[in-house]
């Protein structure tokens, strides 16, 4: 009773951690990561993370789960945007995602391919690609390769990391991921602009 009087997010937060202890974990990493990409707040790397420190032997294994479920989740997202978008559209522009959601769409009309890439990689919400992806009609064979690239390079980088650094690199991987996240966003963005003007 004591956990439902935190904020929401915080009691969610402490739901996952435990989860993540629990026998029947990759089933909930599993369901977590396709629950993300489409509309639940929480990210698996929460997740991910100690489950990869506690048995570094399936941390390999514990990233293809994560990213397999997330791509598959991401799909989910698309055809939520192709085929139901008047459905959410009035809860999405009361929401906090919004903002996201109109920055989503004008990356669609410059990068296409690589939004999608860099949403899967980033701290940006990817949920908000995913939709997004679905209204702009971006073809689905860019979209789930982007999306395998991306999301596949983050959980198995967190995976390895994990497996490699032991405790000490769980603390400072959540004190430094934001930072990780968006430095990265700004070296892709740098790359591909200069790609752009060189061709």
């Amino acid at each position: 009773m004591q956990a439902m009087r935190l904020p929401i997010f915080s009691w969610l937060y402490q739901r996952v951690m435990a989860w993540s202890r629990h026998p029947r974990a990759p089933w909930f990493l599993g369901g977590l990561s396709f629950m993300e990409s489409s509309f639940f707040p929480i990210p698996p790397d929460v997740m991910l993370a100690p489950m990869s420190l506690a048995r570094p032997d399936k941390a390999v294994w514990f990233a293809t789960i994560t990213t397999v479920t997330s791509v598959l989740g991401g799909l989910f997202g698309y055809f939520i945007g192709a085929l139901a978008f008047d459905w959410i559209a009035d809860w999405l522009t009361a929401s906090r995602y919004w903002g996201p959601y109109e920055t989503a769409q004008s990356w669609f009309l410059q990068w296409g391919f690589w939004a999608v890439l860099v949403a899967g990689f980033s701290p940006i919400p990817y949920k908000v690609f995913t939709i997004a992806a679905g209204v702009a009609g971006l073809p689905l064979v860019p979209f789930v390769l982007a999306s395998l690239l991306g999301r596949g390079g983050r959980f198995y980088l967190v995976a390895l990391l994990m497996r490699w650094g032991g405790p000490a690199m769980e603390s400072w991987l959540f004190r430094w991921v934001e930072r990780l996240g968006w430095a990265t966003v700004v070296l892709l963005a740098v790359a591909i602009g200069v790609r752009a003007w060189a061709f």
